[in-house]
């Protein structure tokens, strides 16, 4: 009976240990299921970076299709279509798979114009049409199926003693889009301008509307581009260009606070400085204008640098401005070793700014000209072309419109003979000081003859880099590139983008960004339009 029992306590002893070492074997296994999972959980991010979804064309959208990249609803993907066949909003999934077709039917067939103020989970479109010699702008809440959550608001109209083939509202909004503005331009009288303005907020609630008069000099005065700011101000900058002249002179701030009738003047002494084009930014963080421009020394001379304007709102006057010549090394960089570099900034235009909160900014800047018929057109031509304010309004109103080449992506400039071409980008870094922290050139050679939908670029911003992408020919193909510049400007040439299709040919340079991550770029294959998503 000992023996019996001896050997049963060492039966539980051993089963107990057996049973110990099955529950350790579990508890890793489940630790490894555990990690596999997070780990698969993972991999489509990894596997899916870079990774490019297509949109299938539709039999409705040709090359001559219009359109307008509304942004990320509620997790769909509006984009606004016009055709012949009338106006309509395509909605599409993350995957880039059709939902649906929306059709604008409450769009009067005497449309304009259409903008779109896009939030998370709503977005606002303003559209312009004419009935009856009476301009209308009206305004509808779209969910993100397009479909409406209010009907047509009526906020303004205008009446013509004839039919108009421009928009005569403009629609600008602040950063943070709680502050909305329309406004028009009327010029019947070249020498003093009307200004209508209308501000509302976020839900398009009128919070003012105000006329002003502006005093210009005939045919000789023009505009930068109109921005409104957090507090609802509209800034814009104003200059004159002397007649039969082809420089900038008498640079001015102008200022209309939100809740006043009046403009402020500001006078920016740019001294002897000759300027082209004028880029102007509102920094939010740290309330401030900044103005940008190329300077020469001389008229029809070369680009000697960049000179900057920042412009302090608290303060109400100029907080910096400084001339910065460029170096004959950031020549080399810009136009290549062998490059004449008295002219390597002269074909530069600026493109964008991207302001830091720590109130510094990145400038950047791509080189543009275009040749016919083996005669290139000069910078001042080319600025001519961008300078929005140079095609008047039928019926005495000013429309400002922008692209650097046309007022749309299938307009061609000089007809048969053309070539355009886009080469190297520059991003330069700023501090909060205007002290120049580094420069960077993302170098590049493309041109196209039948138009300039394919060349240039697009920039995407994913935290703390810009994400650079564009054409370039490969052995004879022509493939979607992106090169990536961090922090401190350094450049990385990233991998082939993954899932390209050589029938397939991107138009980045109208592309929009849509979420921290992603960008929509509209394409072109065969006789179609299409679009695809970039995940970075």
């Amino acid at each position: 009976m000992e023996f019996l029992r001896d050997r049963g306590t060492m039966l539980n002893l051993v089963f107990n240990m057996h049973c110990i070492t099955m529950m350790k074997d579990r508890i890793t296994m489940l630790y490894r299921l555990v990690a596999l999972i997070v780990l698969m959980a993972g991999l489509p991010h990894l596997t899916r970076a870079q990774w490019i979804t297509y949109a299938e064309p539709e039999h409705e959208d040709s090359r001559r299709t219009n359109f307008e990249i509304v942004g990320k609803i509620n997790g769909n993907i509006l984009i606004f279509k016009n055709n012949n066949s009338g106006n309509a909003i395509s909605v599409y999934d993350n995957d880039m798979k059709l939902l649906n077709r929306q059709k604008l039917d409450y769009m009067d067939d005497r449309w304009i114009n259409v903008d779109f103020v896009p939030y998370s989970d709503f977005c606002w479109m303003i559209y312009q049409y004419q009935r009856r010699g009476i301009v209308y702008c009206m305004a509808v809440k779209l969910d993100g199926n397009a479909k409406r959550l209010t009907d047509p608001v009526e906020l303004d109209t205008t009446r013509l003693g004839g039919s108009v083939s421009n928009k005569i509202y403009t629609t600008v909004f602040s950063d943070d889009k709680q502050k909305i503005m329309i406004f028009k331009i009327n010029n019947r009288n070249p020498r003093n301008f009307v200004f209508s303005t209308l501000l509302f907020d976020a839900e398009l609630k009128l919070q003012s509307k105000h006329r002003m008069n502006m005093p210009m000099e005939e045919r000789n005065e023009y505009f930068t581009d109109f921005l409104l700011d957090n507090e609802g101000d509209l800034v814009f900058g104003k200059f004159m260009r002397k007649s039969g002249s082809d420089y900038i002179s008498n640079v001015q701030l102008i200022t209309k606070k939100s809740d006043q009738e009046q403009f402020i003047v500001h006078d920016l002494k740019n001294g002897d400085r000759i300027l082209d084009e004028i880029k102007l930014k509102i920094d939010n963080t740290n309330r401030r204008y900044l103005f940008n421009a190329f300077y020469y020394r001389q008229r029809r001379g070369n680009v000697e640098g960049l000179y900057t304007v920042v412009w302090d709102k608290g303060q109400d006057n100029v907080l910096r401005e400084l001339a910065m010549p460029f170096s004959d090394g950031l020549r080399k960089d810009a136009k290549g070793q062998d490059a004449n570099l008295k002219t390597a900034f002269d074909d530069y235009f600026l493109q964008n700014m991207i302001i830091r909160k720590d109130g510094g900014f990145i400038l950047i800047a791509e080189c543009l000209y275009t040749t016919s018929r083996g005669t290139g057109f000069n910078r001042w031509d080319n600025m001519y072309w961008n300078n929005p304010w140079l095609s008047p309004m039928d019926y005495n109103y000013w429309s400002p419109y922008y692209s650097p080449w046309g007022s749309s992506w299938n307009r061609r400039y000089g007809g048969q003979g053309t070539r355009y071409n886009a080469e190297n980008i520059m991003v330069l870094s700023f501090d909060k000081n205007n002290g120049l922290e580094w420069a960077s050139v993302i170098p590049k050679s493309q041109y196209d003859d039948d138009g300039e939908g394919l060349i240039s670029n697009q920039v995407m911003i994913t935290g703390g880099e810009l994400h650079f992408i564009f054409n370039q020919y490969e052995r004879r193909t022509l493939l979607l590139n992106e090169q990536s510049i961090d922090g401190e400007g350094k450049i990385t040439r990233q991998p082939t983008l993954k899932n390209l299709n050589k029938d397939i040919d991107f138009m980045p340079r109208y592309g929009k960004q849509i979420s921290g991550t992603s960008m929509i770029v509209p394409c072109q294959t065969r006789n179609y339009i299409t679009f695809a998503k970039i995940d970075f």
